[in-house]
Protein backbone atom coordinates (compact mmCIF):
# COMPACT_ATOMS: atom_id res chain seq x y z
CA UNK A 1 0.00 0.00 0.00
CA UNK A 2 2.60 2.57 -1.20
CA UNK A 3 -0.32 5.29 -0.91
CA UNK A 4 0.08 5.43 2.37
CA UNK A 5 3.71 6.11 2.55
CA UNK A 6 3.80 9.31 4.56
CA UNK A 7 7.67 9.67 3.99
CA UNK A 8 7.52 11.85 1.18
CA UNK A 9 5.32 14.26 2.75
CA UNK A 10 6.21 17.92 3.90
CA UNK A 11 5.15 17.48 7.68
CA UNK A 12 5.85 21.16 8.39
CA UNK A 13 3.49 21.72 5.14
CA UNK A 14 0.58 19.16 6.91
CA UNK A 15 1.09 20.51 10.34
CA UNK A 16 0.55 24.13 9.42
CA UNK A 17 -2.85 23.21 7.58
CA UNK A 18 -3.78 20.81 10.18
CA UNK A 19 -3.29 24.43 12.86
CA UNK A 20 -4.72 26.87 9.88
CA UNK A 21 -8.10 24.69 9.08
CA UNK A 22 -8.69 22.65 12.37
CA UNK A 23 -12.04 23.66 12.45
CA UNK A 24 -12.81 22.81 9.01
CA UNK A 25 -11.54 19.54 9.17
CA UNK A 26 -13.29 18.58 12.59
CA UNK A 27 -16.67 19.74 10.93
CA UNK A 28 -15.85 17.56 7.80
CA UNK A 29 -15.43 14.02 10.56
CA UNK A 30 -18.28 14.90 12.41
CA UNK A 31 -19.95 15.33 8.71
CA UNK A 32 -18.44 12.04 7.89
CA UNK A 33 -19.63 10.57 10.93
CA UNK A 34 -23.18 11.38 10.35
CA UNK A 35 -23.69 10.29 6.72
CA UNK A 36 -21.60 6.90 7.74
CA UNK A 37 -24.41 6.71 10.73
CA UNK A 38 -27.22 7.52 8.94
CA UNK A 39 -27.01 6.73 5.52
CA UNK A 40 -27.10 2.99 4.89
CA UNK A 41 -27.33 2.81 1.14
CA UNK A 42 -24.70 2.97 -1.65
CA UNK A 43 -25.37 7.04 -1.70
CA UNK A 44 -23.81 6.73 1.83
CA UNK A 45 -20.34 6.13 0.07
CA UNK A 46 -20.93 8.92 -2.70
CA UNK A 47 -21.34 11.20 -0.22
CA UNK A 48 -18.00 9.82 1.88
CA UNK A 49 -16.52 10.20 -1.61
CA UNK A 50 -17.39 13.62 -2.10
CA UNK A 51 -16.84 14.98 1.35
CA UNK A 52 -13.46 13.07 0.83
CA UNK A 53 -12.57 14.58 -2.21
CA UNK A 54 -13.62 17.78 -1.32
CA UNK A 55 -11.06 17.80 1.64
CA UNK A 56 -8.33 17.08 -0.27
CA UNK A 57 -8.99 19.36 -2.51
CA UNK A 58 -9.45 22.32 -0.22
CA UNK A 59 -5.97 21.18 1.44
CA UNK A 60 -4.39 21.61 -1.96
CA UNK A 61 -3.85 18.39 -3.98
CA UNK A 62 -4.23 18.81 -7.64
CA UNK A 63 -6.73 16.54 -9.46
CA UNK A 64 -3.70 14.27 -11.06
CA UNK A 65 -2.76 13.59 -7.62
CA UNK A 66 -6.29 12.46 -6.45
CA UNK A 67 -6.49 9.92 -9.40
CA UNK A 68 -3.24 8.37 -8.62
CA UNK A 69 -4.28 7.66 -5.46
CA UNK A 70 -7.67 6.29 -6.45
CA UNK A 71 -5.71 4.53 -8.74
CA UNK A 72 -3.87 3.10 -6.10
CA UNK A 73 -6.77 2.64 -4.01
CA UNK A 74 -8.32 0.74 -7.03
CA UNK A 75 -5.39 -1.37 -7.34
CA UNK A 76 -4.99 -2.34 -3.97
CA UNK A 77 -8.65 -3.64 -3.62
CA UNK A 78 -8.36 -5.71 -6.89
CA UNK A 79 -5.01 -7.61 -5.43
CA UNK A 80 -6.94 -8.19 -2.27
CA UNK A 81 -9.98 -9.34 -4.30
CA UNK A 82 -7.25 -11.54 -5.72
CA UNK A 83 -6.14 -12.66 -3.01
CA UNK A 84 -9.25 -13.76 -1.71
CA UNK A 85 -10.23 -15.87 -4.85
CA UNK A 86 -7.16 -17.65 -4.39
CA UNK A 87 -7.50 -18.45 -0.18
CA UNK A 88 -11.08 -18.96 -0.33
CA UNK A 89 -10.90 -21.58 -3.62
CA UNK A 90 -11.73 -24.33 -1.63
CA UNK A 91 -15.05 -22.79 -0.19
CA UNK A 92 -16.29 -21.81 -3.86
CA UNK A 93 -20.04 -22.73 -4.34
CA UNK A 94 -21.19 -22.54 -8.25
CA UNK A 95 -25.01 -21.80 -9.12
CA UNK A 96 -26.42 -22.01 -12.49
CA UNK A 97 -29.07 -18.96 -12.56
CA UNK A 98 -32.43 -19.54 -14.62
CA UNK A 99 -31.06 -17.03 -16.99
CA UNK A 100 -28.34 -19.26 -17.99
CA UNK A 101 -25.92 -17.20 -16.45
CA UNK A 102 -23.66 -18.31 -13.67
CA UNK A 103 -22.55 -17.38 -9.93
CA UNK A 104 -19.82 -18.00 -8.13
CA UNK A 105 -19.38 -16.83 -4.25
CA UNK A 106 -16.96 -17.12 -1.46
CA UNK A 107 -17.23 -15.57 1.84
CA UNK A 108 -15.82 -12.27 0.79
CA UNK A 109 -16.12 -12.67 -3.37
CA UNK A 110 -19.07 -13.33 -6.21
CA UNK A 111 -18.91 -13.27 -9.28
CA UNK A 112 -21.31 -13.29 -11.95
CA UNK A 113 -21.10 -14.33 -15.35
CA UNK A 114 -22.30 -16.32 -18.70
CA UNK A 115 -20.73 -18.68 -20.15
CA UNK A 116 -18.78 -18.18 -22.87
CA UNK A 117 -18.53 -14.19 -22.27
CA UNK A 118 -14.70 -14.16 -21.41
CA UNK A 119 -16.21 -11.57 -18.89
CA UNK A 120 -17.64 -11.45 -14.87
CA UNK A 121 -19.18 -8.88 -12.62
CA UNK A 122 -17.13 -9.38 -9.30
CA UNK A 123 -18.29 -8.12 -6.18
CA UNK A 124 -15.88 -7.89 -2.90
CA UNK A 125 -17.05 -8.25 0.35
CA UNK A 126 -20.41 -6.96 -0.89
CA UNK A 127 -19.09 -3.97 -2.77
CA UNK A 128 -19.02 -3.95 -6.66
CA UNK A 129 -15.74 -3.61 -8.29
CA UNK A 130 -16.78 -3.45 -11.90
CA UNK A 131 -16.42 -6.07 -14.68
CA UNK A 132 -13.28 -8.34 -14.98
CA UNK A 133 -11.71 -10.48 -17.86
CA UNK A 134 -11.73 -14.03 -17.33
CA UNK A 135 -8.06 -14.65 -16.38
CA UNK A 136 -6.32 -17.83 -14.45
CA UNK A 137 -7.09 -16.95 -11.36
CA UNK A 138 -10.73 -16.10 -12.30
CA UNK A 139 -11.07 -19.10 -14.03
CA UNK A 140 -9.14 -21.47 -11.40
CA UNK A 141 -11.81 -20.37 -9.06
CA UNK A 142 -14.88 -21.01 -11.29
CA UNK A 143 -13.46 -24.63 -12.23
CA UNK A 144 -12.89 -25.25 -8.61
CA UNK A 145 -16.43 -24.21 -7.47
CA UNK A 146 -18.20 -26.22 -10.34
CA UNK A 147 -15.80 -29.42 -8.53
CA UNK A 148 -17.03 -28.19 -5.11
CA UNK A 149 -21.01 -27.87 -6.09
CA UNK A 150 -20.48 -31.28 -7.41
CA UNK A 151 -18.90 -33.00 -4.68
Amino acid sequence: MDFLNFSNYDWNTWTTFLKEHWIVLAVALVVLLLVIGIVKTVLRWALVAVIVVGIVVYSGYSMDDLKAIGTKVADSVKQEAVTAMVGEVEKATFATNSDGSFTVKTDNLELKGKPGSGEVSVSFRNAPLGTWKIDDTIQRLIDEAKQNSKA
